[in-house]
């Protein structure tokens, strides 16, 4: 059964035996690393491909060299493998270059195509406006013969780039400004990253693409909102080259989030800027980034799941992506303590030390239990204890009292200050009878504090991460004078050597801290914020 427009069509197509098996593909450009945005056009292509047990290709659109390279097609292949979708074959456009020109000259011996020698400013000054219509080009009633020698003297070099374009002939009056006589094929003297030096012409992305959807037996080829008014040029050439089966175009919204810079144009500015450290900085929106700062893919394809598949244009609060991770992350990671701004406390009327049960995940019944080294001195967070406190403050404080996470309830007898009288250390009196899991002391602690025990803490550097634009307004304008340049924060804290021993990659809730992922650089261990505890998202 449908659950959206998309697969309506697909099984209106179906039942009328229009197609057999379904085939779609998903067609990146290699221009860039992937941002969360493809991550719902992956979610569409190839989950509407295995809903209806048909194929899904992976599809690289390298139209354009000069911006192409394999190390995009590297990461390309590797976001896609992570958020574990499987391609049936992998294609490029330029595997089709030969058949692609081919078709063009047919256009041309069809009357279909013309050699335009105007450039690219005098075809954007004749292409007319919304309301009134385009002027025709002058050299639009060359002969095909003429034609054909001009596109061939283009192949083989004879024009600079610029000096001649090959254009469709289809209606310069046509309501639709896609229709005005669209250029098909430019010259570009630029290496591509496949064929080398081979061509000097490439074809343009709205020719290539039905005729490459066409070639790879594609029935249903899914596209974001924008090729919407594009569909007529898409259909047009099918039809011109005689595609039967043709194609059928659907086109669905785009995945925007605030707060994000979901441009490869922007993205990469800031990575050629060092305003990031790289196309993986954890602050980046792209799958790299996303996968680096501990984000699970299986909290991005449930957050497409969530988004839906719709018609309409719209934005999604960054806040709710956060909570869906926050959601996941709830249940799946295992807890752990870190101390952010450490403060000593020592307990006076203990000796030694002795373990004690820590819950890995209170959410996950089968997680259990861990042991934790408990002693006589300790860490807490500097914020946790206070000589005045505010009213309704339920932490530390001269005469009160507080639990310990998983041992024991301790009072705050003293506080021992520096020469400019700031606390360095509190002194505490524990209370036997009041260990977690058997506490008969009667003692009543509303607050619960974490801890790292002193003696065997390990240091860390923690990460903590802000948004990389400032606010949630204008998504679609420039992002210069939006950037957050103080978007990382780096902390020195003491964790526990659990953290240490964890396998790198490991996502980890620190309690009353937020969700954190290990990672170990040069010997050090890293603690780099995934996404904090608070959820501000209002559902």
């Amino acid at each position: 059964m449908a659950d959206n427009f998309i697969e309506q069509f697909i099984e209106e197509d179906i039942a009328a035996g229009k197609i057999g098996t379904v085939q779609t593909r998903f067609p990146p450009e290699p221009n860039g690393y992937l941002h969360i945005g493809h991550a719902k056009s992956m979610f569409i292509n190839f989950g509407t491909a295995e809903k209806y047990g048909g194929k899904c290709n992976l599809f690289f659109d390298d139209t354009n060299p000069s911006k192409e390279k394999t190390e995009f097609v590297d990461a390309i292949r590797r976001d896609i493998r992570w958020l574990g979708y499987h391609w049936e074959k992998e294609v490029y456009a330029s595997d089709f270059f030969d058949i692609i020109y081919s078709y063009a000259e047919k256009l041309i011996m069809d009357g279909k195509a013309f050699v335009c020698d105007l450039s690219a400013d005098e075809i954007r000054e004749t292409r007319g406006t919304l309301t009134e219509p385009g002027t025709e080009s002058p050299y639009r009633n060359r002969t095909p013969e003429e034609n054909l020698k001009l596109f061939r003297e283009m192949r083989d070099g004879k024009y600079a780039d610029g000096e001649k374009c090959l254009r469709a002939k289809i209606d310069m009056a046509s309501p639709n400004v896609n229709l005005r006589d669209p250029v098909i094929y430019r010259i570009l003297r630029a290496t591509h990253h496949r064929t080398g030096d081979k061509w000097c012409i490439y074809p343009m992305y709205d020719y290539a693409h039905p005729i490459c959807d066409y070639l790879q037996g594609v029935t249903h080829s899914l596209c974001t909102l924008e090729f919407e008014d594009h569909r007529p040029l898409y259909d047009w050439v099918g039809y011109s080259l005689g595609f039967s089966p043709k194609p059928r175009q659907i086109e669905f919204a785009r995945l925007n989030l605030t707060n994000l810079v979901m441009s490869k144009r922007y993205l990469k500015k800031l990575v050629e800027e060092g305003s990031v450290h790289g196309w993986d900085d954890p602050r980046m929106p792209t799958l790299a980034g996303l996968r680096n700062r501990g984000i699970p893919a299986e909290a991005i394809k449930d957050f497409c799941a969530r988004a839906g598949v719709t018609k309409a244009q719209s934005e999604c609060e960054i806040g709710y992506f956060e909570a869906v991770v926050r959601d996941y992350l709830n249940v799946h990671a295992p807890r752990a303590m870190a101390v952010v701004e450490p403060l000593k406390l020592t307990i006076t009327n203990y000796e030694g030390s002795e373990e004690t049960e820590f819950d890995i995940n209170q959410l996950d019944e089968t997680a259990g239990t861990r042991k934790i080294m408990f002693g006589k001195e300790l860490y807490i967070e500097r914020s946790d204890f206070s000589l005045d406190p505010p009213p309704k403050y339920h932490r530390l404080r001269i005469g009160g009292y507080c639990r310990l996470k998983s041992a024991y309830i301790v009072r705050a007898d003293e506080a021992v200050t520096d020469e400019n009288g700031n606390v360095v250390e509190v002194k505490c009196t524990y209370f036997p009878e009041s260990r977690s899991g058997s506490d008969t002391s009667g003692i009543k602690a509303k607050g619960v504090l974490h801890w790292v025990n002193a003696e065997t803490c390990v240091d860390a550097e923690l990460r903590q991460y802000d948004h990389l634009l400032n606010d949630a307004d204008y998504s679609g304008q420039d992002f210069s004078e939006r950037i957050n340049l103080d978007s990382e924060h780096i902390f020195a804290v003491k964790a526990e050597p659990y953290l240490s021993e964890a396998e790198d990659g490991t996502a980890f809730q620190l309690m009353r801290t937020g969700y954190y992922k290990k990672a170990t650089e040069g010997g050090k261990l890293i603690l780099s914020e995934i996404v904090s505890l608070k959820d501000n998202f209002n559902k």
